[in-house]
């Protein structure tokens, strides 16, 4: 009798084990599942255990500690940003407000310049330049950078290129001079530490200064670094206007001649004469894969552009950095030399002031100084008009007063073009922009509406109302493409074991709100988002929770 009741005891014990192994931190139910591959939906429920995705299945009798039901909704990988300007932003505000509120789980950054690595000229330089936000610089590193965000707590997972206007910063300075062989080797080391401590690869911005001063063969030599770490090659090209496809052919050149995949950031034909040079750019990027070459590109779904007032002047006007640049723009020899050549349509150097069109098509939208914020949101046209003054004098009046690149943003696409990229398979998306919040410091400046709609856009305005693509598709490229382009660990897709960085959005419902006037809007429609396996969105509403990790690339020795 006793050995009986003992095994009914033990048979018990295991039963209740088997039950407790089938209980999950979050399941969600009923929703519309898309695996991130471009395929159809599956209505499976998706449970969570931990930060991973524990399976896809029907789990009705499964008990968790979250039940979300999805009835009507899409269950997504979370969204990746291809191009995050964050850096600063998610130091003020970890939530991510902005953004995680559109689904994105992962902002990736370096577009050119990157937070490390740091010395004291490049400190002195980072220091300089802030504007609304302000911080220690507490790291050397770029990795260290990375890593701080996560220690002081994010809500969105982070990743990060080494930008090559950074490397150069670090040995060479601000000065338009090439490297001595010395001084490239010493570029060389500072990109293979960062590619050993998880860097995604090289990112380029090769219209401004100091990285316009870079040739051809210095970018190809910190790639062949960064190939050798299974890095990746990403970059805002010399120009993406008059000389938009001899820019390409530099680019494929240096992916060639590197051995090393690449991306171009922000593709686009800026200026009107220039916009009907998409097809043949799209065709030659094809024509490049179709040879072996693994050439890829991400968007932003605007017609507007975002940089800064000094993308107005000449490259020269920045030799020795921005003290050099205040300092020529108050000498009134220089000003005039300046003025000229801003009104001539070179092929030397990206001049957006012709590229817009007209002034009235610069928009002034983020000012360092206190007494200039009362013109945020006026456009270069209307200040001119108010000083009385002609429009180059008046930018150039700016951005010494301000003493800063003066956020602008500027209207050089056609919606044309941008459907045109929309729809093709091998483009992801980014935002070009900060993620903030429509409360504190963020109100100090407009910035473009992309930081707060990019992503919605895509599902709401170019999938569910216009149709340029379908939602399996558009959901492959926000998640499982750019995953698979970087090489992320177990992200962009729901699957068992796959990291569970998951949301969960209405497409009857999801759009964008923010406009140019009145950018500080957030987008609806995304109900729930969990980063590694955390809550961050709670029916449309953050909950204050940072489980956001510094992610790494291929190359990153363990």
């Amino acid at each position: 009798m006793m050995r009986k009741l003992f095994l009914v005891l033990i048979l018990t014990s295991t039963s209740a084990l088997v039950a407790r192994a089938q209980d999950f931190d979050v399941i969600i139910r009923n929703g519309a599942v898309y695996d991130g591959s471009g395929g159809e939906a599956e209505h499976v429920d998706l449970a969570i255990k931990g930060d991973r995705i524990a399976g896809l299945g029907d789990f009705k009798d499964a008990s968790a500690r979250t039940i979300v039901n999805a009835s009507g909704l899409a269950v997504a990988p979370g969204f990746i940003n291809m191009l995050s300007w964050s850096t600063e932003s998610l130091i003020q505000d970890g939530r991510s407000q902005s953004e995680i509120r559109q689904g994105v789980t992962t902002e990736i950054m370096g577009e050119g310049e990157s937070m490390g690595p740091v010395n004291d000229r490049v400190r002195e330089h980072m220091l300089r330049a802030q504007s609304d936000i302000k911080f220690e610089i507490k790291w050397n590193t770029l990795a260290d950078y990375l890593q701080y965000l996560e220690k002081r707590g994010v809500s969105c997972n982070v990743a990060s290129f080494i930008g090559a206007a950074t490397i150069r910063e670090n040995v060479i300075g601000f000065e338009d001079k090439a490297p001595t062989p010395e001084q490239l080797d010493q570029m060389r080391e500072l990109v293979r530490k960062e590619m050993e401590a998880g860097a995604l690869g090289i990112g380029t911005a090769l219209i401004y200064p100091p990285a316009f001063y870079a040739k051809t063969e210095e970018i190809i030599e910190l790639c062949k670094v960064a190939a050798k770490y299974k890095g990746k090659y990403i970059s805002h090209m010399r120009s993406e206007g008059n000389q938009l496809l001899e820019a390409l052919d530099e680019f494929i050149r240096i992916s060639h001649e590197a051995n090393i995949p690449a991306e171009v950031y922000h593709i686009k034909a800026a200026g009107q004469k220039n916009w009907p040079k998409v097809d043949e750019l799209l065709s030659r990027i094809e024509a490049a894969q179709k040879g072996g070459l693994n050439i890829r590109a991400n968007m932003y779904t605007y017609t507007a552009a975002g940089t800064g007032l000094d993308a107005c002047f000449p490259p020269w006007t920045e030799d020795g950095g921005y003290p050099a640049l205040f300092k020529r723009l108050r000498d009134p020899a220089t000003r005039e030399k300046i003025k000229a050549e801003v009104m001539i349509d070179s092929d030397k150097w990206e001049n957006l002031y012709l590229a817009a069109g007209s002034p009235d098509k610069i928009l002034l939208v983020a000012f360092k100084s206190e007494k200039l914020k009362p013109l945020t949101g006026k456009t270069l046209a209307e200040v001119a008009k108010r000083r009385g003054k002609d429009p180059i004098e008046t930018a150039m009046d700016l951005v010494a007063e301000d003493e800063s690149r003066l956020g602008t943003i500027y209207y050089l696409m056609s919606e044309e073009n941008v459907k045109k990229e929309i729809a093709k398979p091998w483009i992801s998306f980014g935002s070009d922009e900060a993620s903030q919040a429509p409360e504190g410091v963020f109100l100090k400046s407009n910035p473009h509406p992309r930081a707060y709609g990019n992503f919605a856009r895509v599902l709401g305005k170019y999938c569910r109302d216009e149709k340029v693509i379908a939602l399996p598709e558009a959901i492959h490229r926000l998640s499982g493409l750019p995953a698979t382009n970087l090489g992320l660990d177990h992200r962009g897709f729901l699957k068992e074991g796959m990291f569970a960085d998951v949301v969960v959005f209405d497409p009857a419902t999801i759009a964008d709100h923010a406009t140019f006037e009145k950018p500080h809007q957030y987008a609806t429609g995304v109900k729930h988002v969990f980063v590694n396996g955390a809550q961050v969105i709670k029916d449309g509403e953050h909950t204050g929770a940072k489980p956001g990790r510094a992610l790494w690339g291929p190359g990153k020795v363990r």
